[in-house]
């Protein structure tokens, strides 16, 4: 790398941190609440409005089925707590909801849970981002009159502070998220402490005002719809909560017992806020009115609201009914609002990376997901999540009412499929169990999921009938192409493997044996092309022949190097150790070693290779191998040879006539009336460059 780009890049993301540090990014419970809870909090900020904002199209006189929608939401809220409760304790390996999904439904299944988590994870980051660029935007014009362009600009910021890290992400937004609470909490206390003790009466700015209903003399089924609506609205309250069982690796250990705690203090406060907000809202006589009518539906004296009317937020409402307009404390609710709402997409920031690796893992999502970066985060999974967030900012203008109909359905699924799943495992678990103490346990945690799984599935009904035509039908689009697309790279992976596997009394054909060569042999497993690139540098008779692996996990070089010796390959096989993961520089500095030692020596070295048909394969398999052949080809008196695989997919272009090169095609015939002169140039391999993937 440049020496002005590394310098840039250690500015902005830090220096690199070995995989022997990787436990300093672990988490006490005191860091990993803002860090995974900041989205399930923020929600409290819009979700109470949410109801509000429904019931108000009937016009005032549905204000009173208000408590009775969030008492539903509560009652929602505290049994997906005490659903994921069950969960980190029994699978803690970070997979969360995909993981019970695929070991107890299948993995169809899973890749639901999946597609419809990642499309959530994206749309947490827009959601966030977009409603607090309002907050911010009702006191500078320049943020409103140009909210795509400065929400952008903020998930660039929120993506080099994750990109550093997640403990240093989360040191940094732990003392935002906390100021919130003690904010929203205080300002709950003293409301309470107002109206029950000191008995003052709270006016709301808006308590005078009046709301014209947009659909009268509804229909008893008209009616329960509207309420249903408002009840599904509410329920953007419990997104962020699934967070906490995708991020148990990243916890202290013991790693499924702080989860736990960090989960049930995440749904009291959550709840305890949502409750308290909403009780102070209508007590303080808080009106609000569906955003895109309320110039209109909003009347101050009898006369509509007019285009120059600033609905406030719930929030603030409450908070200056409290405190009093214009106040410290006021503001201090509002900034601390508005800056919450921003980091509540940190959630996402660490729930889709997690989940982007476990995928890539078993081979759904490109490999290059599973990889750390140098700060020890998946440094890929940030930017597509960033980019992804970026895409619907634009695409939707920033408009969160547009982007609030999108939201919530992928986690609803995710809840539903998660709970019985679990009910699956503790039956499954009880038939193996004989201890009836332990037995009853499990009968308990079943019967939590399984009310769970009853209560999610209902309001994911409720949801897909209340949001579909308001946009909900985007997501529900969205989620089968993205599970459509996972289980093609997966089928894509599964064939390579296949083809790739070398039997265990596979010997190389000594016979096929190429030209002579001095050769050094980059390996990253043993396969078919492997073994073809140690047979064509046994060909060339060396003087000195090794095969080299960089060891960037210990687990699987010790294991490929215990099949190297169970095979009986007689070529010594040579590790080197990696603590920063790289591939590129420890082999670099190895052929130097050998070229400092021995200076009239040439080092060749050998990089398998493997040739694919299509354009897109190309991004299914690491190009390690291009950026070595990149850095080895200026080192003096190294050669670089590429030993070519085909793979089947690169039949399809056998006999195809040769593309015109890039040259050719902008040379006038009379300059060489040679025939097929016009066809001359470099034909393109296809090679995938994976063989070296690991070496």
């Amino acid at each position: 790398m440049p020496k002005a780009t590394d310098v840039t890049k250690r500015l902005f993301i830090g220096r690199a941190l070995r995989s022997t540090q990787l436990h300093e990014q672990f988490l006490p419970k005191r860091i990993a609440l803002p860090v995974f809870a900041s989205d399930a909090l923020s929600s409290v900020a819009y979700a109470p409005q949410e109801i509000l904002v429904i019931l108000s199209l009937a016009g005032l006189s549905f204000y009173n089925f208000s408590p009775w929608v969030a008492a539903a939401v509560i009652v929602v809220m505290l049994t997906v707590v005490a659903s994921y409760r069950q969960n980190v304790h029994a699978y803690a390996s970070g997979g969360g909801d995909y993981e019970v999904a695929t070991v107890n439904l299948g993995r169809n299944a899973g890749l639901t849970v999946a597609s419809a988590l990642m499309v959530d994870y994206v749309l947490t980051v827009a959601v966030s981002v977009a409603n607090g660029v309002d907050y911010v935007g009702a006191t500078i014009p320049f943020v409103a009159e140009h909210k795509p362009l400065v929400a952008i600009a903020i998930v660039g910021v929120l993506t080099l502070v994750n990109l550093r890290g997640v403990r240093e992400s989360g040191m940094a937004f732990a003392i935002p998220t906390y100021a919130f609470m003690a904010a929203v909490l205080g300002m709950i206390v003293y409301g309470f402490f107002r109206l029950s003790v000191l008995g003052d009466e709270l006016r709301a700015p808006t308590a005078a005002y009046e709301i014209v209903a947009e659909q009268t003399n509804l229909t008893s089924f008209a009616a329960v719809f509207l309420v249903l609506r408002a009840f599904s609205s509410g329920c953007a309250a419990l997104t962020g909560v699934e967070a906490i069982s995708n991020g148990v690796p990243a916890f202290r250990k013991p790693k499924s017992k702080n989860a736990a705690k960090t989960l049930l203090m995440m749904g009291l406060i959550a709840v305890t806020m949502f409750g308290g907000i909403i009780t102070l809202g209508l007590a303080s006589g808080v009106k609000l009115a569906e955003p895109a009518y309320a110039a209109r539906d909003v009347l101050i004296n009898g006369h509509p609201a007019g285009i120059d009317y600033h609905q406030q937020p719930i929030i603030a409402q409450v908070a200056e009914a409290v405190f009093g307009s214009g106040s410290i404390l006021f503001y201090a609710v509002a900034a601390v609002t508005a800056l919450i709402l921003f980091l509540a997409a940190n959630t996402a920031y660490n729930g889709f990376p997690v989940l982007g690796s476990i995928l890539a893992q078993d081979r759904f999502l490109p490999r290059q997901l599973h990889t750390r970066g140098d700060r020890l985060a998946f440094s890929n999974g940030i930017v597509i999540l960033a980019a992804g967030a970026c895409l619907l900012l634009w695409g939707f203008q920033a408009d969160v009412s547009r982007l609030l109909n999108l939201y919530i359905v992928g986690v609803f699924v995710s809840f539903t499929l998660s709970q019985i799943g679990m009910v699956r495992h503790w039956s499954r678990t009880m038939r193996a169990e004989t201890d009836s103490r332990i037995r009853l346990g499990m009968q308990r945690s079943r019967a939590i999921n399984f009310f769970g799984g009853v209560m999610t599935g209902l309001v994911l009904v409720v949801v897909l009938l209340t949001k579909f035509t308001h946009g909900a039908w985007i997501v529900c689009v969205a989620m089968p192409l993205l599970f459509l697309m996972m289980k093609g790279i997966h089928r894509h992976y599964e064939n390579i493997a296949r083809e790739l596997s070398v039997d265990e009394d596979s010997q190389v054909d000594e016979a096929t044996l190429p030209a002579r060569n001095h050769a050094v042999v980059l390996v990253s497993k043993i396969h078919k092309p492997t073994l073809r690139a140690l047979a064509y540098a046994r060909a060339t008779r060396p003087s000195t022949l090794e095969a080299v692996t960089v060891g960037v996990e210990g687990a699987e070089a010790r294991a490929l190097q215990e099949e190297w010796e169970r095979r009986g390959i007689p070529v010594p096989l040579k590790t080197l150790d990696s603590p920063y993961r790289e591939i590129t520089r420890p082999i670099l500095e190895y052929v130097k070693s050998l070229r400092r030692r021995s200076p009239r020596d040439v080092v060749s070295v050998y990089i398998p290779e493997y040739v694919v048909g299509r354009w897109w394969e190309h991004i299914l398999h690491n190009q390690s191998a291009l950026r070595l052949k990149g850095r080895l080809l200026f080192q003096p008196g190294v050669m670089v040879i590429s030993v070519p695989w085909q793979l089947h997919s690169s039949d399809r272009l056998k006999g195809r006539p040769e593309p015109f090169a890039p040259g050719s095609v902008r040379r006038s015939w009379h300059e060489d009336a040679r025939p097929g002169a016009a066809r001359e140039g470099t034909a393109r391999d296809g090679a995938a460059r994976d063989g070296g993937g690991k070496a």
